[in-house]
């Protein structure tokens, strides 16, 4: 039997209702609960300086060979005779602002001249300027270059030492070196000689 139209008249509104609540319902979402959190850092990078005095009162940077600071002590051979020592100090320190300590290594020993083959060198560590002279021996430090070794050798095989850290305002304690020359007996007279030494600090990380 055919619907009447009263029955396809309520299937309609049926439909219509049953539209109206999925309608309904595809509108409804849930809320979503969120929060953040953020972090923020500053980065900085430190100052690492060394520097070196003759004298312990003047302070200065030597970063090169030709900015070398000029040991007191004559080198040039026409001031010595064979078996003649002399010694001079050179202190170096960690300058103000390196808040960290450094390892030293001598990274080159050069020398040029007539008598860079009659000369011989050792170099150790004094309490004080003071305390370096032709008299003073490795036992009261450490010895960095062996006695003996000859300028003409190139850069020998070295003892590191350590150097202090500053901090912001001031330098760090020094380090004295004391450089012993001696003459050796085949020194030609006249003759000069002019040696160079290099050495490099590696900061020491914590």
């Amino acid at each position: 039997m055919a619907p009447t139209s009263s029955q396809k008249s309520r299937k309609v509104k049926a439909l219509l209702a049953g539209g109206l609540v999925l309608g309904v319902g595809a509108a409804v979402t849930l809320a979503a609960w969120t929060d953040q959190e953020w972090a923020t850092g500053t980065f900085s990078a430190g100052t690492f300086d060394i520097e070196g005095s003759i004298d312990g009162t003047t302070w200065a940077s030597h970063a090169s060979s030709g900015e070398a600071a000029a040991l007191s002590f004559e080198l040039n051979a026409d001031n010595l005779t064979p078996g003649d020592k002399v010694a001079e100090a050179f202190a170096l320190r960690t300058a103000a602002g390196t808040t960290y300590g450094a390892t030293v290594d001598l990274i080159e020993a050069s020398s040029i001249g007539d008598n860079a083959s009659n000369l011989s060198y050792e170099i150790f560590t004094v309490p004080a300027i003071g305390d370096c002279n032709a008299d003073a021996t490795a036992g009261t430090g450490t010895s960095i270059v062996s006695t003996g070794t000859a300028f003409s050798a190139g850069t020998p095989t070295a003892t590191e030492f350590n150097l202090a850290a500053g901090s912001t305002a001031d330098a760090g304690s020094s380090t004295v070196l004391c450089f012993q020359v001696i003459a050796g007996t085949g020194l030609i007279e006249g003759g000069d000689a002019t040696a160079t030494w290099g050495f490099e600090a590696t900061s020491q990380q914590p």
